[in-house]
């Protein structure tokens, strides 16, 4: 079993920066993914950006160029920087750890993360 806990949501205006943290404890092994997804109210939860076990990074194109993720493999904690946010940018933001074999998902409980104009 793997708990997965978030911090560092909050109100910024738009242009401004926040930091993420995500922190998960319990049985990682092998090759997984950790990440950031968000929701936004009436839209789909959508892939943010993860980083795998071996460092390869994704990001989705509307964040490339000011967000960063990052990893500390040995404390299994992952940052998401979030630089010149917008308002578009305003959503709930989830944490996922992603082993790969066999295959599981775990969830955090989500942090709000509000851009305001």
């Amino acid at each position: 079993q793997v708990e997965v806990v978030e911090s560092g949501g909050g109100l910024v205006q738009a242009g401004g920066s926040l930091r993420l943290s995500c922190a998960a404890s319990g049985s990682i092994n092998g090759f997984n993914t950790m990440g950031w997804y968000r929701q936004a109210p009436g839209k789909q939860r959508e892939l943010v950006a993860t980083v795998s076990s071996v460092g390869v990074i994704n990001y989705v194109d509307s964040v490339k160029g000011r967000f960063t993720i990052s990893r500390d493999g040995v404390k299994n904690t992952v940052y998401l920087q979030m630089n010149s946010l917008k308002p578009e940018d305003t959503a709930v933001y989830y944490c996922n750890v992603r082993i790969i074999f066999p295959r599981d998902d775990y969830w955090g409980q989500g942090t709000q993360v509000t851009v305001s104009t």
